[in-house]
């Protein structure tokens, strides 16, 4: 064969192998072409997710500070319809007989040495659940809502100046009626006194959860124990 033609045949064979890596390559490009718009739209989906997830759990964190609030507004006015009770811990079991009322209205004069005009009287006093056996070593506490809500101050103040009171052998304290969320904040605040104490700081407690501190003449309050 003609040396020129064999070396037509051989570029003419070499340009057909490359037609079939390019359309082999063409075919390829397309595959990640179509590989890359379907992960772009994965991305604009997780994207999207992601939007929707952010707009939500900013629905969320308003919601929960929308229920923090409510909260805060149903133990405040929890703590309002309480402020003319009291608790009384330490009166022995069955000590008050049937008439709780008539018992707290002729102890508490002989037991705060106050006097009290007009007399004390009350809108409902009880027991908080169930009566234990006389000769128990604990006693259920006593709730009592006075009538009048000046009195109840004579008693808090008198309790918090000259408490806790004896009754022949038994210690009695006199205490607000607060709710949970109100006392579960105070016990928080209490426990902090001793650390408070070894700071040298001077401390204080108002009636509901909130606790004044002064350092170095400056004094701060916190509406939180975690603050």
């Amino acid at each position: 064969m003609d040396p020129i033609l064999q070396e037509i045949t051989a570029v003419s064979h070499w340009i057909e192998g490359m037609d079939d890596s390019i359309s082999s390559l063409t075919l390829e490009t397309k595959s990640m072409r179509s590989d890359i718009a379907g992960f772009q739209s994965r991305v604009t989906g997780l994207e999207h997710r992601m939007g929707t997830l952010e707009a939500h759990m900013t629905t969320v964190q308003d919601r929960d500070q929308d229920l923090l609030y409510l909260r805060s507004k149903i133990t405040d006015l929890e703590d309002r319809s309480r402020r003319d009770n009291i608790r009384l811990f330490g009166f022995p079991e069955n000590e008050e007989g049937s008439d709780v009322q008539a018992f707290l209205g002729s102890v508490f004069p002989k037991l705060t040495s106050l006097t009290f005009d007009p007399p004390l009287e009350f809108q409902r006093a009880h027991r908080v659940g169930l009566k234990r056996p006389d000769g128990a070593s604990r006693h259920h506490p006593i709730i009592a809502c006075l009538l009048r809500h000046a009195q109840t101050r004579q008693l808090l103040q008198a309790a918090q100046n000259h408490g806790p009171f004896r009754m022949e052998r038994n210690e009695i304290r006199i205490t607000n009626d607060y709710s949970k969320d109100t006392n579960e904040h105070r016990k928080t605040f209490l426990a902090l006194r001793p650390r408070l104490r070894q700071l040298e700081m001077k401390y204080g407690l108002f009636d509901t959860a909130r606790m004044w501190v002064t350092k170095n003449g400056v004094s701060k309050d916190f509406y939180n124990p975690e603050d």
